[in-house]
């Protein structure tokens, strides 16, 4: 048992013993069950992954593969595992809490999965002043978001195309690279398709331009559909490492001035921070579509995926045409206002369109809103701000973590069944989610000594509850360790889910102060849907979401 000192004043030591670190009581009772005279074989390993673990298919393969894990470490012995080699493993990254790898169905049509969406996606801060570069791009992709939105403007000298914010005092970045920075990050993290969602404010000679950007840039890369208008979109699998473009058709010459006039206003409505939800405007797609003739062919040809909104009000915005597919966009406090009245035509609507949710303009500082209502409906693009973090932001990255963090998600089947989803309605509790938070490790390797409090060992506490449909929200805590780096909890929480499919696990470690203001001590966000039961090692992750190399917690999660 070593020990640790914090200097108070300037003449006195508080000196703290610092405990060895040791398996719980339950994992030693635990591995007394499944060994004998001290040693876990490898057939005991496998017992405990099937019967403990729930892990049904693990064989001695498996089994073998957690031995192979653990062969450097000095506590491994060749006749099986020793308690505290048994312990390493439990708090090890093979012993993570969700299914690895890609195991939805992916060949589904596009519209059938919700996918990872940013919004404004070049911006670097807030909405009003900060720069646009790609970094935030590349950040962005490299996270496993699959759709990126660039607004586009004519530059300056109106010869050539800018991605800013327009109506801000955002510095713009050319288009050009933005595009590069995307061909060359696209699939790092994940092979499925990458959505370009335009914000388009250009004239015809600079969408030509474009045009002949985006091709030169993604060549075989860019998927092109045989027809101008998909009667169904095509599967994530048959997109694989395909770029995709979506925005709302250009239209022919004498549209020209109406359209300036609008991009005036849209300007206008930025600047003034859009104060009046109702009014608010993206994508372009309030000048409202007609029966003119499309023109600039070449950039028409390179979309896949029509955004648009109908003449008329929301009844014809989710109007259903059997012969097309598209994409339609609303803001958060639309689609709010949509959802009163008009919820299970939003969920009709999104069983073959997508629906893309974006932020509304009151949120200069990058926040951003419950995600919530737009999945409960069907919402495949819930656009995010990724900038800053935040719960809401956390809530987004856990339930992209489901299906191997590809960025795509299978929409669950009551969505996408021929008896529409009421998403108004009250369900009855299907599973009850029982939460043992035990142990934690790491903070004194990823932090300083006096990171948390100056004059002694942190108090750590833990926040645990759901994120989901309003009947499911629910956020319990832990009581405070006092002068621990590793603190021992035991205590166990139950959650009672009426709709799992949807509900995320939100877990938060914070640091006890007396003032109230807690100090951060780490995060995670987990799909219920792909939990594994059994003890399980959590990685918690920093404000933004980047993992702590060493901090994690011990868990034992059980589904009923």
């Amino acid at each position: 048992m070593s020990r640790q000192s914090f200097k108070i004043c300037f003449c006195f030591r508080r000196i703290f013993k610092l405990r060895a670190l040791e398996p719980p009581e339950e994992v030693k009772v635990l591995f007394d069950q499944y060994s004998q005279n001290g040693i876990m074989s490898l057939d005991d390993l496998r017992g405990f992954l099937v019967e403990f673990q729930g892990e049904y298919s693990a064989t001695r393969e498996d089994a073998q593969a957690i031995f192979n894990s653990l062969k450097h470490l000095n506590i491994f012995s060749r006749r099986g595992l020793h308690l505290e080699a048994f312990f390493r493993y439990l708090l090890g990254d093979l012993n993570g809490p969700l299914s690895a790898g890609v195991h939805h169905d992916m060949t589904q049509p596009l519209a059938h999965y919700f996918m990872f969406t940013g919004h404004n996606s070049y911006l670097t801060g807030n909405q009003l002043s900060s720069d646009s570069s790609v970094e935030p791009i590349i950040k962005a992709l490299g996270k496993g978001v699959r759709v990126i939105e660039l607004d586009l403007w004519p530059g300056s000298k109106k010869d050539a195309v800018e991605v800013r914010h327009g109506g801000t005092l955002t510095n713009p970045v050319d288009l050009l690279v933005c595009l590069k920075a995307i061909k060359d990050n696209a699939f790092q993290a994940s092979e499925y398709p990458v959505v370009i969602t335009f914000e388009d404010h250009l004239p015809e000679n600079l969408q030509a331009q474009v045009a002949e950007m985006v091709t030169k840039t993604f060549g075989d890369m860019l998927y092109r559909p045989e027809t101008d208008q998909l009667q169904e979109f095509p599967s994530p699998e048959s997109l694989k490492k395909k770029v995709m473009i979506s925005t709302k058709p250009p239209k022919e010459s004498k549209t020209s001035s109406k359209k300036e006039q609008w991009n005036g206003e849209a300007a206008a409505s930025k600047s003034d921070i859009e104060t009046s939800d109702k009014d608010e405007v993206d994508d372009g797609e309030n000048l409202q579509e007609d029966e003119e003739e499309m023109t600039v062919p070449e950039y028409m040809h390179l979309i896949s995926i029509h955004a648009g909104k109908p003449k008329g009000g929301l009844q014809n915005w989710l109007s259903i045409d059997e012969r097309t597919v598209r994409r339609l966009s609303l803001s958060e406090q639309e689609l709010e206002n949509a959802t009163r009245r008009h919820g299970t035509d939003i969920v009709r609507f999104t069983q073959r369109n997508l629906l893309r949710v974006y932020p509304k303009g009151t949120r200069i500082t990058s926040s951003n809103y419950n995600p919530f209502v737009g999945w409960a409906h069907g919402a495949q693009m819930v656009a995010f701000n990724m900038q800053g973090h935040g719960k809401h932001l956390w809530v987004m990255q856990g339930m992209f973590k489901a299906n191997g963090g590809c960025g795509y998600v299978k929409k669950p089947e009551f969505l996408l069944s021929n008896e529409v989803f009421d998403p108004s309605r009250v369900l009855q509790v299907k599973k009850i989610l029982k939460v043992t938070i035990y142990m934690g490790v790491g903070w004194d390797l990823d932090f300083r000594r006096t990171h948390f409090d100056m004059y002694s060992p942190p108090d750590f506490f833990v926040k645990v509850g759901i994120a989901g449909v309003p009947a499911d929200k629910n956020m319990r805590e832990t009581k405070a360790i006092e002068d621990d780096w590793q603190p021992v909890w035991n205590q166990s929480f139950e959650f009672r889910l009426t709709v799992p499919e949807l509900a995320v696990l939100r877990i938060t470690v914070l640091e006890y102060d007396t003032s109230g203001q807690h100090d951060f001590g780490g995060q995670t966000c987990l799909p219920i849907s792909e939990l594994r039961t059994g003890i399980r090692a959590i990685p918690l992750h920093d404000r933004r979401g980047d993992k702590y190399k060493n901090t994690r917690l011990l868990v034992q999660f059980e589904l009923n």
